[in-house]
């Protein structure tokens, strides 16, 4: 078996290639790194395989033109991008794969409760307890940690310093979002039924 040659450093300025070999270049070196990344890629992770000063954002657009008509886009989430599969194919991956272990497959209550942290982190077990009215399990923080949902943040300034729990980047992956700022605003949340979520 062949291993990859890593004693070359990566030329990163590409100088004796014709600026348009040069700009195709760094396109396809963004493509590579996106889809080889399971999440979100950040520009300062992506300005490293192209030239100092080439704008990420630029090579992002051509790139997202350059695929327009595929199956998949480019998402930009949180401060990076992501490369993934259309939405109008989820259907037809759900019938040929077998990817129902990647399904986020919550129920109703499991919404819930991450709405809730969503709109109120950082927020502790007993934030939720306040906001819900009655305890919430560890089973169903561990649920929501396990597919990668929500994280650990700080710990709360209180008796005991108890964990506090935040919405991860695999959060807004999973539901589209760009932001935070992306959620729908709490009249909508009512007007849907989830009142709870304050």
């Amino acid at each position: 078996m062949r291993k990859a040659q890593t004693d070359h450093p990566l030329d990163r300025e590409l100088f004796d290639a014709p600026q348009e070999e040069r700009w195709r270049e760094w396109l396809r070196r963004i493509e590579a790194v996106l889809f080889a990344s399971a999440t979100p890629v950040s520009r300062e992770d992506l300005s490293r395989v192209v030239g100092q000063g080439v704008s990420v954002e630029l090579l992002i657009e051509d790139l997202s033109a350059d695929i327009e008509g595929r199956s998949f886009e480019i998402a930009r989430i949180a401060d990076g991008w992501v490369l993934r599969t259309r939405a109008i194919y989820a259907p037809a991956i759900r019938e040929a794969a077998n990817v129902s272990h990647q399904l986020l497959d919550l129920n109703e209550f499991d919404v819930a409760v991450l709405a809730a942290v969503a709109y109120h982190q950082p927020v502790t077990r007993d934030g939720l307890k306040d906001i819900f009215g009655k305890e919430i399990s560890r089973d169903l923080i561990g649920r929501l940690h396990d597919r990668g949902l929500i994280g650990t943040g700080p710990r709360a300034p209180r008796r005991g310093a108890p964990h506090t729990f935040v919405t991860t980047d695999q959060f807004l992956v999973a539901f589209d979002l760009e932001t935070l700022q992306d959620l729908p605003d709490r009249e909508r949340l009512e007007d849907a039924g989830l009142s709870k979520v304050q």
